[in-house]
């Protein structure tokens, strides 16, 4: 099992903060550090510093990190042109020297596309957009150099494109898609992804999307593809540290058990190991508190070892 550092930074975090959790966990050898894509604090007033973007910070990452690896979940479709945003993921790439993984979804707080004037179109044009944006973006980094790129779609029109930068992995960056729709996500995520991931869903609900996902990856004649979820992480030596943690992020321990990894090191590595059994081999840890650096400590020392 794999384990990745994931954060949310629009709930305050400012570059800065960022870079230290990804380069302490980068030292203590997790696997990635991931980070979501929103403009909007989720919940009360909007702190400061106020958001920032997800591929300016991963492209600073890149160079102030040398062997962690970094993404998305996910980028908001909704947020960028494709074209732009196959550059902009390939420099990254080039940038890290092949350390890139793209986690892509179709966007969905509206609030924070009305804060910052972005158009948020209803859910079946999201998805229509989303698909013809899987189709141009993997399009323009799997083109043989030296060819052009073209598509027409109902949304999205490339004509002629020498299809560059090309990204450092080949023949692309692996294409991440989550989410527990019944039929249009595991068709897309079979057709397009390299890994399936489940956020915060409790493990009968994770099997069971798993479930839909294997079905289409048979229906389309696909063999491998790798299955992840997505956790909040809370965990404590003890009860009394269990709880500070806890409290630091605003939530309940007794919720945290029930719908996290949450409790001693021994209570989440036998969860882990039940995400295991069921074919989960990574997960995403939803670190909510970044100035908590111990936390990570205590994670490395105690559970990444025995996992």
């Amino acid at each position: 099992m794999k384990l990745r550092i994931f954060t949310e930074p629009q709930q305050g975090a400012s570059y800065e903060d960022q870079l230290r959790v990804a380069q302490a966990a980068e030292r203590l050898g997790f696997d990635a550090f991931f980070r979501s894509d929103h403009y909007l604090h989720m919940g009360g007033v909007d702190p400061e510093p106020g958001p920032t973007d997800s591929w300016v910070t991963l492209g600073a990452l890149a160079r102030e990190t040398e062997t962690i690896r970094l993404g998305t979940l996910v980028t908001a479709a909704t947020f960028r042109l494709p074209g732009p945003l196959a550059i902009s993921v390939a420099q990254v790439d080039q940038m890290s020297r092949g350390r890139v993984e793209f986690g892509f979804g179709t966007g969905w707080f509206d609030a924070e596309h009305k804060a910052y004037g972005i158009p948020f179109p209803p859910v079946a044009e999201r998805f229509a957009r989303f698909e013809e944006q899987l189709e141009i973006i993997t399009g323009l980094w799997t083109t043989k150099p030296g060819d052009t790129y073209s598509f027409e779609g109902a949304y999205y029109r490339v004509a002629d494109s020498p299809a560059l930068p090309k990204p450092a992995q080949s023949p692309r960056p692996p294409v991440i898609i989550g989410g527990t729709g019944a039929k249009r996500t595991p068709r897309l995520a079979a057709r397009f992804a390299d890994e399936y991931n489940v956020p915060f869903n409790r493990l009968d609900d994770t099997a069971a999307a798993y479930g839909r996902v294997r079905q289409a990856c048979e229906a389309a004649g696909r063999g491998s593809m790798v299955y992840s979820a997505a956790q909040v992480v809370c965990v404590g030596a003890d009860e009394a540290e269990i709880a500070r943690r806890a409290a630091a992020i605003g939530r309940e321990v007794t919720e945290l058990r029930g719908n996290g990894l949450a409790g001693t090191p021994q209570e989440v590595i036998d969860k882990i190991g039940k995400f295991a059994e069921i074919g989960c081999e990574r997960v995403y840890l939803q670190v909510l508190d970044l100035s908590d650096l111990d936390h990570l400590e205590l994670i490395a020392s105690e559970i990444l070892p025995n996992v």
